[in-house]
């Protein structure tokens, strides 16, 4: 028998003009599902398995449940389908296959004509704290579940049900990170609203964030003025970026779950391109403080600021390794721009680009030990990724636009990075051989996107 485990799910806070409020996220599992089926592969035999969502069954009657179960079998097969570990057969295919009778009751020999290997069946209900979801994984030449879920919550928001779903799929099915639960965060100017307090007419470039695939966006920032450069906190809970709101640039973090604001850098010069740590205790940045562009380290709140790098040419756009001990920056110390690394110290600096300009540089995490950035090609910029251990490096974009600004999924399957290719300016998605590109904002120009962990 497979255990069912529960999740709650609470509801949207919201706070006031200098700050958004977020939902509370879903809390783990207090004790993992027990599997007992063997390794879930395709019944061919080395072949991905083949899935099968359809809609889970809305045992309310109301519209308000119907509409969640549509929703939440559509993104669970889009979440599903994001990581290519399993072949999703087609949902127009499903309509010869009568719904299951309940969430025990499955007409396996259907799904076994269409052939597939593993079916998701669910319900949605109403309760009174909102809805309860279940969720089970069927494996359909056994007639087992392989898995199963119970959530309660709020129903206003159903695809937060889907993204859970597919993380723990993925995990308990795959042992895969999934980034279905992940969050992007973004500069646009799709709000249309003119700076404050400037003569210039200029629009302003407000902190977005949405879900990893572009939807459900939100404004973080709500100051009218140039906010740019947002950086995720490790623990998803912070948002470090630039803003001009007192005039020079300055690096803040708004911790948007609190609801709070912290200014670290205070009008020390220009200061941009805000990173924390692996760990979060510690910020990595640009700034001009001493006259040159220069890359400076700073704890959390904003103490014990230390100079990292010390050169007449303009250093910048640092990135983390996932360890902490090296970083990764832009430099023209060599007449270019050139990425180059060095110690967490500012020790032991080498070149490891060799392009005509080469910028932005991002840190995938591990297993992954590479550098993906953006390389100068012609008129624009495209995406290269480079092998650290090896030196080799792959191109994923190739002349479509100019292609920017680079930055890794957690789980180091994936890139987000700004592109127009469409036009404006627009934020996509590929997977890191350079296949299933997606385009994941569409309103206004966004740019700069940084992907929770």
């Amino acid at each position: 028998m497979t255990r069912v485990v529960q999740y709650t799910f609470f509801g949207l806070l919201v706070a006031g003009a200098s700050a958004v409020v977020l939902a509370q996220q879903p809390q783990p599992p207090k004790q993992p599902t027990t599997i007992e089926l063997p390794p879930l592969t395709g019944e061919l035999g080395g072949t991905p398995p083949r899935f099968a969502v359809p809609d889970l069954l809305a045992l309310s009657s109301d519209k308000e449940t119907q509409d969640a179960a549509r929703v939440i079998s559509q993104v669970l097969w889009d979440d599903l389908n994001f990581e290519r570990e399993f072949y999703m057969i087609p949902r127009d295919t499903y309509k010869s296959i009568p719904p299951a009778g309940s969430i025990d009751t499955v007409p396996y020999d259907r799904w076994r004509e269409l052939g597939a290997d593993e079916v998701v069946i669910g319900t949605v209900q109403r309760i009174a704290a909102g809805v309860r979801v279940e969720m089970r994984l069927y494996n359909v030449a056994s007639r087992q579940s392989r898995m199963g879920r119970e959530y309660t919550g709020s129903v206003a928001n159903p695809r937060v049900y889907a993204h859970t779903m597919s993380d723990e799929i993925h995990q308990t099915q795959r042992s895969l990170r999934g980034v279905a639960r992940t969050k992007l965060a973004f500069v646009s100017d799709r709000n249309r609203e003119p700076v404050a307090a400037t003569v210039e007419k200029r629009e302003v470039k407000e902190i977005y964030i949405s879900d990893y695939d572009g939807q459900n966006a939100r404004r973080i920032t709500i100051n009218r003025n140039l906010n740019i450069n947002p950086a995720w906190s490790p623990d998803g809970r912070s948002i470090a970026y630039t803003s001009y709101r007192s005039g020079l640039p300055d690096i803040f973090v708004s911790n948007i779950y609190a609801g709070t604001l912290d200014v670290l850098t205070k009008n020390s010069g220009n200061n941009f391109l805000p990173q924390f740590s692996p760990d979060g205790t510690r910020i990595l940045f640009l700034s001009t403080r001493d006259g040159n562009s220069e890359i400076y380290v700073m704890n959390r709140d904003g103490s014990d600021v230390q100079r990292l790098t010390n050169n007449p040419a303009i250093d910048g756009s640092p990135t983390w390794s996932p360890t902490g001990a090296q970083i990764a920056f832009t430099s023209e110390r060599t007449g270019t721009p050139q990425v180059y690394m060095m110690n967490v110290d500012g020790s032991g600096v080498r070149r490891v680009s060799f392009d005509s300009y080469a910028d932005r540089a991002t840190w995938s995490p591990a297993p992954y030990n590479e550098i993906a950035y953006s390389v100068k090609t012609g008129p624009g910029f495209d995406i290269k990724i480079l092998n650290i251990a090896s030196g080799e490096t792959r191109q994923i974009t190739f002349g479509e636009g100019t292609n920017e600004s680079p930055v890794w999924a957690p789980n180091g399957r994936h890139l987000a990075f700004m592109s127009t290719r469409q036009g404006r300016s627009q934020v996509f998605t590929v997977d890191r051989d350079g296949r299933n590109l997606r385009q994941i904002t569409r309103e206004g120009n966004n740019t700069t996107p940084h992907w929770s962990q």
